[in-house]
């Protein structure tokens, strides 16, 4: 059985969460490369599904779904003609995984034309020149897997107290996080860029709004443990400095977002409650700060069943 919030410590598995990483963006390319552009690059993302990642149904060749299983651990391919291809999920370098991957592409019939360099990390080494062998903790990536459909579950009953904008419960694989994302429907100052290894074009576009953010990642990036955040952009004044919930909570300055750690949330009581305590209390700090339009934005989360009332 599947544990709902089980122990995911992120430096045991830090090398094959690295492998991980790069081969979701290989998957991602491919679907970025095929999709239309969508508003803050939401057609690019994966998402969680009853076997791991998910692209969905990509609008190449016959429509084509990539699936990381990490059930079985393969990376299976299915067409809407019937077709289906697979490989296992292993230790292998990255440059094996994209041979691999382009070989399962031409098995369904895909296009195997995609950008070839990673975003947002750093000295990035084009995927078809990455030979370091890489290794794959099956155990620990089945655990992450089991973490982030707890973790889905309660982001999308978040998603639903809101009228306004906002994004659907996704993975972006550039930083390798689930996100959700609030909108407060007004336009944001020009985003200043520099992201690592990612184009300053698709950060502003991602930006030209203002938003109040919340996700979830492994690890990584300055933190080596597995972490909820929270930010806004643009900051509003004060944000920094506001009480925030659960007691674990606090704000990190170099990142400039509120964290919370995933170990609190496994060990509380109620893991849910304490992490709906944090998007929403977060959410809140962001948009009291940035003086949104709260009573025209806001609304009471959906329950199964019942339509939401209308005045």
């Amino acid at each position: 059985m599947a544990e709902a919030w089980p122990d995911i410590p992120y430096l045991p598995w830090r090398d094959s969460c690295a492998a991980l990483h790069l081969w979701s963006q290989i998957v991602g390319k491919y679907r970025l490369a095929n999709t239309p552009w969508m508003n803050h690059s939401w057609h690019a993302t994966l998402y969680v599904d009853a076997r791991g990642l998910t692209t969905g149904l990509v609008p190449d060749g016959p429509g084509i779904e990539i699936a990381f299983d990490f059930q079985r651990h393969a990376l299976i391919g299915i067409t809407t003609d019937g077709r289906s291809a697979e490989f296992p999920l292993g230790a292998m370098s990255v440059a094996d995984f994209r041979r691999q991957f382009l070989d399962l592409l031409a098995m369904l019939g895909g296009n195997p034309v995609f950008n070839g360099r990673p975003n947002e990390v750093v000295a990035p080494v084009p995927f078809a020149e990455d030979f370091a062998e890489r290794p794959y903790d099956g155990e620990a990536v089945a655990r992450f897997f089991d973490a982030c459909v707890s973790v889905v579950r309660v982001f999308k009953r978040f998603r639903t107290g809101f009228l306004g904008k906002v994004s659907p419960v996704h993975l972006f694989w550039g930083s390798f996080d689930l996100a959700v994302t609030r909108f407060s429907g007004r336009p944001a100052p020009l985003h200043p860029g520099g992201v690592p290894a990612l184009p300053d074009a698709v950060t502003r576009e991602a930006y030209s709004h203002e938003v109040s953010s919340a996700g979830f990642w492994p690890g990584g990036g300055g933190v080596d443990y597995p972490a909820f955040y929270s930010y806004a952009y643009p900051p509003p004044p004060g944000f920094s400095q506001a009480i925030v919930a659960p007691a674990e909570a606090f704000f990190h300055e170099t990142l400039g977002e509120f964290l919370l750690p995933y170990d609190a949330v496994r060990r509380a009581a109620d893991p849910e409650a304490m992490l709906m305590a944090f998007l929403g209390s977060t959410y809140r700090a962001a948009a009291d700060a940035g003086k949104w339009d709260v009573a025209a934005l806001e609304c009471l989360p959906g329950v199964p069943g019942v339509p939401r009332a209308v005045r």
